[in-house]
């Protein structure tokens, strides 16, 4: 099996594939097939074509890998002390560094996503396993003072059987993001990848066993959302669900989780605004809305798909912005390309829809607009970048999330129209700003609902600062400290001298 870079971009180019891929479901400390024999083919985005097969799991995997999960709660790995467990997951972040080649590149050819982008995803997930694995012995509860008679402590336990529904744009980031808290805090899981990008996640569990994972501690059944997904957050033995993904399939989860009472984090969608101040650095903010729209192809939950323009710069920021925007150019991940494919005929369907409507309202498109012809970029599903000037705050383009390489425009005169426009949508994941004036700064800050904001940059702060919505973007934190007390509960014990 290749692990270095030069080759397995050659074998990926020449072949259209990698040997060695996983091909069944991960369950119980090792592959195995659907129960019904089925399987499902996985598409690589940037060609348009199948590059992969794998399990294609149902209710009664779904009920195995819960079996599995259960079992494991009260077996060895409830017995090791933080410290084991912190060496399991320091060891996978040294494996998955030695192999991060292989996975980046398995992952572009999954979502379609650039391979830059890819590897700064592996980069990502290998410091994510390292901090857990750091703050795994860390976390504790408090010595509550009752008075002389008695004491009270508080004591912050696994919360046992974890759910994990992770979506197609970021499988192997997000998989990890709940993946190594969970197994920080002392819980097992069961992990459904997106059916559109399997791969990364069902090498992820199978690097963790390498590292020392006992046996039905990590589970993942490939599949549909509607086969497995849906079973696997119905399933009675779940006693925690992390789901990322739409809204209203975040509805369908919520409503699901409370037939058995569960407990439930949801990451749900965004439109999230960029302000752009008349006081900012402009070709800063330029990269800056640059970077938030089009990393992958604008296929983020959190991507900056609002660009708030302060009136006496928004000529001259637009004709920047328009300059780069029209010398982008679309192909394959492993191409060199600026920006890469849509993940499925699907989305790009939608992402054309929605441009479709905004032009018939008679919003301005400034540039793209289309669907670029495959042939023009190597094959694949491809959008061509897109910036359009919102006609009015009510239009659709600016309510909705596209969920693509489209650009909403608004122009404002000053800084408390801008905090007003911002917060005008039902979403309040992330917010940013670019300005020279720190006091300005921090009002837009503490006055918009966002679950994190960012100051002069966009994307930053990494796993250490907690990330998660409000609203219609959901509810409950990944990443940080507090991504591993939402994988506790907490318990208080009082005791009479």
């Amino acid at each position: 099996m290749i692990f270095e870079r030069a080759g397995l971009i050659d074998e990926a180019r020449r072949s259209g594939t990698l040997a060695g891929l996983p091909h069944g479901h991960f369950i119980g400390g090792r592959s195995v097939p659907s129960a019904s024999g089925e399987e499902m083919e996985s598409f690589d985005p940037g060609r348009g074509v199948a590059f992969a097969r794998v399990a294609a799991g149902k209710a009664e995997d779904v009920g195995r890998a819960v079996a599995a999960a259960r079992a494991a709660l009260s077996g060895p790995w409830s017995r090791l002390t933080p410290a084991a467990r912190g060496e399991i997951l320091m060891r996978a972040s040294h494996l998955l560094r030695e192999r991060a080649a292989r996975f980046a590149v398995v992952e572009t050819l999954d979502s379609g996503k650039l391979l830059a982008e890819a590897e700064g995803d592996v980069a990502g997930v290998v410091r994510c396993f390292a901090y857990y694995a750091g703050a795994v012995d860390k976390l504790h509860g408090d010595s509550v003072p009752l008075g002389p008679d008695y004491v009270g402590v508080t004591i912050e336990e696994p919360v046992g059987v974890v759910a994990q529904i992770v979506p197609w744009n970021y499988p192997l980031s997000t998989a990890a993001r709940g993946i190594a808290p969970a197994l920080a805090a002392g819980c097992t899981l069961v992990v459904k990848p997106a059916e559109q990008t399997p791969f990364t996640t069902l090498m992820l569990a199978e690097l963790l066993h390498e590292a020392g994972l006992p046996e039905g501690v990590l589970n993942v059944v490939a599949g549909t959302g509607a086969e497995a997904g849906a079973a696997l957050v119905a399933h009675p033995g779940i006693d925690h669900i992390t789901f990322t993904g739409s809204v209203p399939t975040g509805q369908h989860v919520m409503r699901a989780a409370a037939e058995h009472v569960t407990r439930l984090q949801l990451e749900l969608g965004g439109k999230s605004p960029v302000a752009v101040m008349a006081d900012c650095d402009i070709e800063s903010a330029v990269e800056g809305v640059i970077g938030a729209i089009y990393e992958n192809a604008g296929q983020i939950c959190s991507a900056g798909s609002r660009l708030i323009l302060e009136t006496t710069i928004a000529e001259d920021v637009l004709g920047r912005l328009v300059a780069r925007v029209e010398a982008m150019t679309l192909g394959h991940g492993l191409s060199g390309a600026a920006i890469g494919p849509i993940n499925s005929p699907q989305q790009l369907a939608r992402v054309a829809a929605h441009v479709g409507r905004a032009r018939d309202a008679g919003n301005r498109i400034l540039t793209g607009g289309a669907i670029a012809p495959p042939e023009a970029c190597g094959g694949g599903w491809f959008y061509r970048p897109t910036i359009i000037l919102a006609r009015g705050p009510d239009d659709p383009l600016v309510q909705e999330e596209i969920f693509g390489p489209v650009l909403t425009v608004q122009v404002v005169a000053d800084l408390e129209e801008a905090i007003a426009v911002a917060n005008a949508t039902s979403y309040a994941l992330v917010a940013g700003i670019y300005t020279r004036d720190h006091a300005k700064a921090w009002r837009f800050a503490r006055a918009v609902d966002a679950g994190q904001v960012y100051i002069n940059e966009f994307f930053a702060g990494g796993v250490a600062m907690p990330f998660g919505g409000n609203r219609n973007s959901g509810f409950g934190r990944a990443k940080g400290m507090a991504g591993l007390r939402s994988y506790c509960k907490l318990k208080s014990v009082i005791a009479r001298l």
